[in-house]
């Protein structure tokens, strides 16, 4: 998918392919410097290698059942959404969502495009009817994000996150039924 961006640069959306380990891995390491609102710190983003991050999107590549997107500015990955189906039968209609957009390209609708994405594809999917994920409490643009797709919070677990400051946050659950 094709987009332009607010400040005129191009946004492509497309699936991963192994070749895209190097720059996925700089992508997420950089990430994991910007903020704190992914599970990873980045002393364990910097200890991933290459041939699990090509094994991680293999498992992605090799499996319909999975979803993963890039988000590509200039030739350059700034950004991904996961969706990985439960590999458990009984369970086989929930699919759990992961997303990161690299700082420098936050307020751009970038989110919003990979999410729509991700959207259309699970609508599509045989199986999965509710998709499911955590979400930090004060990862307030991301909860309004989540909302303005219809996703709503079932649950909370408290101090469920021990940042790097010494500070805990809870994690909010939030899920959407997508068909």
């Amino acid at each position: 998918m094709h987009h332009f961006l607010p400040n005129g640069q191009e946004l492509w959306i497309r699936p991963a392919k192994p070749e895209d380990a190097p720059a996925l891995l700089d992508c997420y390491r950089q990430t994991t410097k910007e903020t704190d609102f992914l599970l990873n710190t980045l002393t364990e983003a910097q200890a991933m290698n290459l041939a699990s991050e090509r094994s991680f999107i293999q498992s992605f590549g090799d499996n319909s059942r999975h979803l993963l997107l890039l988000a590509e500015v200039g030739g350059q990955i700034v950004g991904s959404v996961t969706v990985k189906q439960s590999s458990f039968h009984k369970q086989r209609h929930l699919g759990e969502f992961g997303i990161a957009v690299q700082h420098a390209y936050w307020n751009l609708g970038i989110g919003r495009r990979l999410m729509t994405a991700m959207m259309r594809w699970a609508v599509q999917h045989p199986e999965i009817i509710i998709i499911h994920f955590n979400v930090l409490a004060n990862n307030e643009k991301a909860i309004q994000l989540y909302r303005n797709f219809d996703f709503t919070e079932y649950g909370r677990q408290p101090q469920a996150i021990w940042q790097p400051d010494g500070t805990f946050v809870d994690l909010i659950m939030m899920c959407k039924t997508v068909k």
